[in-house]
C-alpha cells in the first residue's frame, strides 16, 4: 500500500500488514517484559533471564531473536573466553520501550481497580455460559 507521498502506509488492522508481526513481538508478554527490562540498560542473557522472572531460556532466546530482527535489540558478542554476549536496545527499541513503559506503569497504577473489578465479576458467579 502506498500513500500519495510515495511512502509506505501501514495498517495494522489489515491482514497483510507486516506491522502486525512487530506489534505482536512488542506487545506479547515476553517481548514487552524484555523491552522493559532492557530499558534499564545492557544485560547479558542470564542476567536478562533473571530480570524477566518466569521466562524460559527458549522463550527468551526466541524473543531476543525476533526483537533483534525487527531492529529493536542489538546483540553484541565479545570475543572473550568464555564468549560474552550483551543485549541492549537500539534507538528505535528505546523509543518503543519508553512508550511501552508508560502503559506498564499505568496498568500497575490501576491494578487495585482491576483486582476489585475481577472480584466483583467472580462474585457474580456464572454469567450465562461464559
Amino acid at each position: 500500500m502506498e500513500s500519495s507521498g510515495g511512502d509506505l502506509a501501514y495498517d495494522v488492522f489489515s491482514r497483510q500488514c507486516p506491522s502486525r508481526g512487530t506489534l505482536e513481538h512488542v506487545t506479547g508478554r515476553w517481548g514487552a517484559l524484555t523491552l522493559g527490562a532492557l530499558h534499564e540498560g545492557s544485560f547479558r542473557f542470564n542476567e536478562l533471564r533473571r530480570r524477566v522472572d518466569g521466562v524460559s531460556e527458549k522463550m527468551l532466546s526466541q524473543t531476543l531473536h525476533a526483537l533483534e530482527r525487527d531492529g529493536l535489540v542489538h546483540r553484541e558478542a565479545q570475543p572473550t573466553n568464555p564468549p560474552r554476549v550483551d543485549y541492549e536496545l537500539t534507538p528505535l527499541g528505546r523509543e518503543i520501550s519508553e512508550r511501552l513503559l508508560t502503559l506498564i506503569q499505568f496498568v500497575e497504577g490501576r491494578m487495585d481497580d482491576v483486582l476489585a473489578s475481577r472480584d466483583r465479576y467472580d462474585a457474580d458467579g456464572a454469567r450465562g455460559g461464559r
